[in-house]
């Protein structure tokens, strides 16, 4: 330590010197040592390539590689740098024979480069050849070497050679040129491979094949001399011919590689997708796009999510159409008008708040909200159907009125927690609308919501009947994402799982396409719980489908908004997504969240809670359905003793007076349940000598209240009447009609009336013989 400090004082001026070499040989070396941009790669959950983008150069370079494979280990050490293990980045005897050699040739012939001294020149790329690059080379060899260890500076090697063209990479050379990974390759394609750097034009198909054959089997032959290769390996080697023709990199998941690329540009990512379902799902697709596009319906896109890890399982975006058809669109994340999708969210959300049960009635009969009056898929009228058959059934008037019960604020403010991002404005914006397609939204999202849903049925199970904060979460696709389910609580994240629970039990009884309508009867069935939709002018067709394990979102239109006969959900969505279904494993069907669950009686008839006069029976509701109204359509009815009129007390003695319930729905309600319902009977008719108060008992069936009226013509030219409906529910009251306080005439069995008005405002008023009176405005129009 004396002498050092003698030194450093006796020579200040070489010590500084020292100082400053050493510190500039430290920081000689940049840091990353590359810096060319590299391709955006994915890799399924199995580390199977799925897809590669280009470079923003141009070139093909995928990201560095952390190994390399040891037949190319080999090749690649035998070829170019024996003692790559031993020297510290330079060779001095093989740069001195180089240096001979070149000056006895008056020009250069031999390099004499290390490999680590290689990877120094591909990082200066562009620089100009000179004995004083040279030297810059050996000198940040030698740092590169402390800095790196010999696997490492293989490795960039590797990920960094040029291999012809554009090729830059052992990873890509592998798949160009021999279409299979670096681990697969045999010793013929490693030794290729290797001798190319050192001469990489003579890759191209055609040209140079006899000089690059010559220089492979030399390899091979040293190979086989030293030990590497036994006899039988060599001579397998030798006999293999070389490519002929570059292969195109794999590309099955393509707008994944769009999706991933676009939030990690540059990157090898190791995606959640499996490989073997993401191939078949890319088959199916294509499949049913050959069919599809017969309607002239180009794209169609397929999401597959775990349920319980919300991992992406298959993420196909696009058919395989042309790029007049926008092939490249990613469906997925596309905005979409939603159609009917979005029918369970509220089935659920009026289960959840203790507004309805699943089997009670809700009016299905012609309705006019505020001047819009919804129409059903099929323009009939079932009068009252049952909450789940309309879901089942798809039926748009109850859904529509649903809402109008629910709250359209309030609805539209409970999607919010769903976290739908196409779903931005105001529910004015779009009205009772909202629940027939009048939204937009994205397959992605949908999925990811209905997954939530499934997840939390499962989790309540699991967790001895809690929910998790964090349920509604976005679904992960890449290795390394993680799934944050947020807090277990006994708060309901939304919805409580057993108003989920009854969502998804209703949605199993779909009438399922085509084969599939049996599905019951077979044991082998698999129990989903899907759902539909098809947008205002057959736009866009949706099915979504659910099992504790698995959902699978299918949307199927035209990517320019093109709607098309024949295109909806039923017949174009749903058959592929069963088919994706058909894939997957079968599931375990959902727990029963019997905690969240009562059995309450209802009424038989209209699903309500049961009165004392209610034929009952026995069904599961959320417990928030305890709370729900009783049964409105039971009565307690007096008749005379043979049941056949209606009587009180100003017509009949009150001992002979017989008294039952009687189910009884509003008149126009009635008017078209009845056509379905043989067994309905309409209430008994007072007996004429009876004194009755007048009460509402007919209504108008058509037309809608201010509802524009269009008379159509005939084949010659004359104009329509317009058809008059009203229901009563006394038969065989007569009816008398006016039409802006003109009499018209009088109806009696059948209350319809023909009317021709002139164009404008009319005021249609029609008065039973009892004295009740309705009234109705219309607007006629020609």
């Amino acid at each position: 330590m004396n002498r050092v400090w003698y030194f450093i004082k006796k020579h200040p001026i070489k010590t500084a010197t020292l100082t400053l070499l050493l510190v500039a040989y430290y920081f000689c070396l940049p840091s990353p040592l590359f810096r060319a941009p590299y391709s955006t790669v994915i890799e399924s959950r199995k580390g199977e390539l799925l897809g590669a983008r280009i470079a923003d150069d141009g070139q093909w370079r995928f990201p560095e590689s952390d190994s390399i494979p040891e037949k190319f280990k080999q090749c690649i050490l035998h070829f170019e740098d024996e003692y790559f293990y031993y020297h510290p980045g330079i060779n001095p005897i093989s740069t001195a024979r180089a240096l001979w050699q070149n000056i006895r040739s008056g020009r250069v012939v031999s390099g004499g480069s290390t490999i680590t001294q290689q990877v120094i020149r591909l990082s200066r790329k562009g620089r100009e050849r000179s004995y004083l690059e040279k030297l810059i080379e050996a000198i940040l060899a030698t740092r590169l070497e402390l800095r790196y260890s010999k696997e490492n500076i293989l490795n960039l090697y590797a990920s960094h050679a040029p291999f012809g063209g554009n090729v830059v990479g052992l990873e890509v050379a592998a798949w160009r040129y021999f279409g299979v990974q670096p681990h697969q390759l045999s010793w013929a394609e490693s030794a290729t491979l290797a001798v190319l750097p050192n001469a990489p034009a003579l890759i191209y198909p055609g040209k140079n094949q006899q000089e690059l054959l010559q220089k492979r089997n030399r390899l091979l032959r040293k190979l086989s001399d030293q030990g590497v290769l036994d006899t039988t390996a060599y001579q397998l080697a030798i006999a293999e011919p070389l490519p002929q023709r570059p292969f195109p990199l794999p590309q099955y998941a393509p707008h994944l590689l769009q999706y991933g690329g676009n939030q990690l540009p540059g990157r090898k990512i190791r995606t959640t997708i499996d490989p073997s379902l993401q191939q078949r799902v890319n088959d199916i697709v294509n499949q049913h796009y050959n069919t599809l596009k017969q309607n002239d319906i180009y794209n169609a896109a397929v999401l597959v999510l775990d349920v319980k890890t919300r991992k992406v399982l298959a993420y196909t975006g696009n058919t395989p159409t042309d790029k007049a058809h926008q092939k490249d669109v990613d469906i997925i994340h596309a905005p979409r008008s939603t159609g009917s999708i979005m029918k369970p969210l509220l089935y659920a959300a009026a289960l959840d708040a203790g507004e309805l049960l699943p089997r009670s009635l809700i009016a299905d009969i012609p309705t006019q909200i505020s001047g819009y009056t919804p129409e059903n898929f099929d323009p009939k009228y079932d009068g009252a159907v049952a909450a789940n058959q309309a879901l089942i059934r798809s039926l748009n008037i109850p859904f529509v009125r649903m809402l109008q019960e629910y709250g359209l604020e309030r609805f539209r403010d409970k999607l919010d927690g769903f976290k739908l991002k196409d779903i931005n404005k105001a529910a004015d914006y779009y009205g009772l609308t909202l629940i027939l397609g009048g939204a937009e939204s994205n397959l992605w999202d949908l999925c990811k919501t209905y997954a939530a849903l499934a997840g939390t049925v499962n989790h309540f199970s699991e967790t001895s009947s809690e929910y998790y904060s964090g349920e509604f979460t976005e679904p992960i696709w890449a290795e390394g994402q993680k799934t944050d389910f947020g807090k277990l609580g006994s708060e309901k994240t939304i919805f409580d799982a057993g108003s989920i629970y009854l969502t998804l039990q209703a949605m199993q009884n779909l009438n399922r396409p085509g084969n599939n309508q049996a599905w019951r009867y077979f044991e082998s069935s698999k129990n989903i719980s899907w759902k539909t939709g098809t947008s205002f002018g057959n736009r866009d067709a949706w099915a979504i489908g659910v099992t504790s394990d698995y959902v699978v979102g299918v949307w199927a239109g035209n990517a320019d908004g093109e709607g098309r006969p024949g295109l909806t959900g039923a017949t174009s969505a749903a058959p592929l997504m069963f088919d994706v279904f058909d894939a997957l494993p079968r599931s375990l069907p959902f727990e029963v969240p019997y905690d969240e669950l009562t059995e309450v009686e209802v009424c038989r008839n209209s699903g309500y809670l049961a009165t004392p006069i209610c034929p009952s029976v026995k069904n599961w509701v959320p417990q928030s359905g305890t709370h729900t109204a009783p049964c409105p359509y039971h009565h307690l009815v007096h008749l005379d003793h043979n049941r056949q009129f209606r009587v009180n007390s100003s017509c009949e003695n009150i001992a002979d007076i017989v008294t039952e319930p009687w189910f009884s729905l509003p008149p126009v309600m009635a008017f078209y349940y009845r056509k379905n319902h043989a067994d309905y009977k309409s209430l008994p008719p007072f007996r004429a000598d009876c004194l009755t108060e007048n009460q509402r008992s007919m209504d108008f069936i058509y037309p809608p209240e201010g509802k524009n009226i269009i008379l159509p013509k005939d084949f010659d030219g004359n104009t329509n009447p317009l058809v008059i409906k009203i229901a009563h529910s006394k038969p065989g009251t007569p009816v008398f009609w006016y039409l802006d306080e003109q009499f018209i005439g009088t109806t009696q069995t059948f209350h319809e009336m023909s009317v021709l008005p002139e164009t404008g405002k009319h005021l249609i008023t029609a008065i039973d013989s009892d004295g009740l009176e309705i009234k109705r405005w219309i607007d006629v129009k020609r």
